[in-house]
């Protein structure tokens, strides 16, 4: 059993810290900007809550995040009253939000200097993977930091992997995000086009799905796209911040993501019909409108 904090109790953070604690049996103190969800948590999973991310890290072995984006990362941990304050010699944070590939380094840089040692491992599998403790993790950081937190990322995640040095899981996060924006618009301009052509699409995804043209999303998505049902998953403001983290890292490395930069910017046309809680299959609603 290992000593541990987790801070921000989103609709991701909240499963998994739960799982940390009934899962993998970890003494678990969390933290929430909404301290009334914390006391929630703490009384659902028999842990324990602390008014600031430097109280809920004092004295622990591995302290997680999952918050919104670079800014409240930075408020959580170089700030007044954030973990990096009160972090112990040789322990562990590991980020699993969705942030910069530059935020990472400067906060690996910050836990080096502090006698820590920092793990960027965003994660991927949406609000279902998180309450079924099934995520892929992609992680940066040092080896024998990632070999010791290994263990307990176990406890909610079916997929783990060292990417590289800081950053690279953030990076390789990105790439992520670059591949399913580009399948799901595939897969809405589908669907479109076979209801427009008159077919059954169920019966269409039946055969196609099994062939080359086969994807989780298919497989997950297709029946709720036809149905016209998007009220679930993984929301539409959530894709274009992170598409907008891809095309910042794009434009200082060089790389050329037209495609991401069209679908991005059909996000915003989704957003603007009012479809920012929606889920990222959405985008048939913009051609069907």
């Amino acid at each position: 059993m290992a000593s541990v904090a987790f801070l921000g109790l989103g609709v991701m953070g909240y499963p998994m810290a739960g799982h940390l604690k009934n899962k993998g049996g970890h003494d678990v103190t969390v933290y929430n900007r909404t301290a009334a969800k914390a006391q929630k948590w703490a009384d659902q999973h028999g842990g324990a809550f602390a008014p600031t991310p430097a109280e809920a890290a004092r004295g622990k072995d591995f302290v997680f995040a999952c918050v919104g984006n670079d800014d409240d990362l930075r408020e959580v941990t170089i700030g007044a009253h954030g973990a990096f304050q009160s972090m112990n010699k040789g322990a562990v944070f590991i980020d699993n939000t969705t942030a910069s590939a530059e935020v990472a380094r400067e906060l690996d840089a910050a836990a080096r200097a502090g006698g820590f040692h920092f793990l960027d491992a965003p994660v991927s599998g949406g609000q279902a993977g998180a309450e079924n403790g099934i995520l892929t993790v992609m992680v940066g950081g040092e080896q024998d930091a990632f070999d010791r937190a290994r263990p307990i990322i176990d406890s909610f995640a079916r997929m783990v992997g060292l990417m590289g040095p800081a950053g690279a899981g953030q990076l390789t996060k990105m790439i992520n995000q670059i591949c399913i924006a580009g399948l799901v618009q595939g897969l809405a301009e589908g669907i479109h086009f076979g209801k427009k052509a008159g077919l059954d699409i169920e019966k269409v995804v039946d055969v196609i799905s099994k062939g080359a043209a086969g994807s989780w999303q298919m497989e997950n998505r297709h029946k709720t796209m036809n149905a016209g049902n998007y009220d679930f998953g993984f929301a539409v403001d959530w894709m274009r911040k992170d598409l907008g983290i891809c095309l910042d890292e794009a434009d200082r490395n060089g790389a050329r993501l037209p495609v991401t930069a069209l679908v991005d910017q059909f996000y915003k046309d989704v957003q603007a019909m009012g479809g920012k809680r929606w889920d990222t299959s959405s985008l048939l609603a913009r051609l069907e409108k």
